[in-house]
C-alpha cells in the first residue's frame, strides 16, 4: 500500500489500492479505469456497508465493481471510511473515539464532498451504496448534486430485525472466528468492527430516521433489496419511495443483505439497465 500521488488525486485511473491523505487521515482508495468514452459519463462512486471495506467488494471471486465500471462504460472509485480496510483506525474506538447517531449524516456531509473534491471528479457521480453506504448516498443526494443513486440495502430507520442481526454479529464476534474472518481485509479489526457495532446497538441510535432528507431528493434512484435481507425488511423501500417516487425498485429472490454476493448477475443487469438512459 502506497500513498496516493498527487496526480491521482486529480482524478487520473490508479491500477491499484492506494492510501490518500484528507483531513489528516489517510483513507484507502481505488480507481477502477473506464474506456475513452467514459470521460464523458458520470463516474461511479462506491459505498461501502457497515463492515465493508474496498477489497470486501470482491466477493467469491468476482470483482463486482469493477463489472458494473466496464459494462456501462464509466470510471470507478472505492475507498474504505476511517477504521476500515487499511485506511487509518479510530482512536479509542469505544471511548471517546465511539461514533454518535449522526455518523453517517457527517461521512455524507463532510468526509463525502472533501474527498470527491480531492479526486477532482467535475461531473456529479452516480453513488452505488450498500447498506450503511446506501444510507450515506442517499444523504449526500439529498444535499449534493449527484446524476443518480443506487441504494442497495438501505437503512432509513431502525427495523428490530436489524438490532436482532447486528446483535448476533456482536457474539459471533467474541465467541467465533468472526474477527480473524474480518482481519483479513481489516488492518484494525477492532476499529472497524465496534464502530459499527456499538452504535447500532446503542439506545441514542433507535431514533435513526432519514425519512425527512429522502424526501428532499431530487435524482433517479434504484433501489435493490433481497427478499432475505436479514437486516431488513421491504419496509426500507416503501419508506425511501414514498419520500422520493421517482425511486425504481427491484427486490430479488434467493438474496440476503449482500446482492453483489447473493446475486451479483442480477444486481449487474439491474444497474446497467436502470444506468443506460441517465444523460
Amino acid at each position: 500500500m502506497v500513498t496516493m500521488p498527487e496526480q491521482a488525486m486529480m482524478g487520473l485511473p490508479l491500477d491499484a489500492s492506494a492510501r490518500m491523505p484528507l483531513g489528516g487521515v489517510n483513507l484507502e482508495v481505488r480507481a477502477i479505469d473506464g474506456p475513452h468514452e467514459a470521460a464523458g459519463r458520470a463516474p461511479l462512486v462506491f459505498l461501502h456497508e457497515g463492515l465493508g471495506c474496498v477489497s470486501l467488494w470482491r466477493q467469491r471471486g468476482r470483482d463486482w465493481p469493477t463489472e458494473l465500471c466496464h459494462a456501462s462504460g464509466r470510471r470507478g472509485w472505492l475507498y474504505s471510511r476511517r477504521g476500515y480496510g487499511s485506511s487509518d483506525p479510530i482512536d479509542d474506538v469505544r471511548g471517546r473515539g465511539r461514533h454518535g447517531p449522526d455518523y453517517m449524516h457527517r461521512e455524507a456531509w463532510q468526509t463525502l464532498p472533501a474527498l470527491l473534491r480531492a479526486w477532482g471528479l467535475r461531473q456529479p457521480p452516480v453513488l452505488v451504496g450498500h447498506s450503511d453506504g446506501a444510507t450515506i448516498a442517499l444523504l449526500y443526494a439529498a444535499r449534493h448534486p449527484v446524476a443518480g443513486c443506487i441504494a442497495i440495502a438501505p437503512h432509513v430507520l431502525v427495523e428490530k430485525v436489524a438490532l436482532q442481526a447486528i446483535a448476533a454479529a456482536r457474539n459471533a464476534y467474541l465467541h467465533s472466528d468472526l474477527r480473524a474472518r474480518l482481519a483479513r481485509h481489516h488492518a484494525d479489526p477492532d476499529s472497524a468492527f465496534w464502530q459499527w457495532n456499538d452504535v447500532w446497538l446503542s439506545e441514542a441510535f433507535r431514533s435513526f430516521d432519514i425519512r425527512a432528507e429522502c424526501r428532499r431528493i431530487q435524482a433517479p434512484l434504484l433501489l435493490v433489496q433481497g427478499e432475505q435481507d436479514e437486516y431488513g425488511t421491504l419496509a426500507q423501500l416503501d419508506a425511501i419511495a414514498a419520500a422520493a417516487p421517482q425511486a425504481q425498485r427491484v427486490v430479488l429472490p434467493a438474496c440476503g443483505h449482500s446482492p453483489h454476493r447473493d446475486q451479483p448477475d442480477a444486481l449487474l443487469q439491474a444497474c446497467l439497465a436502470w444506468l443506460a438512459p441517465l444523460p
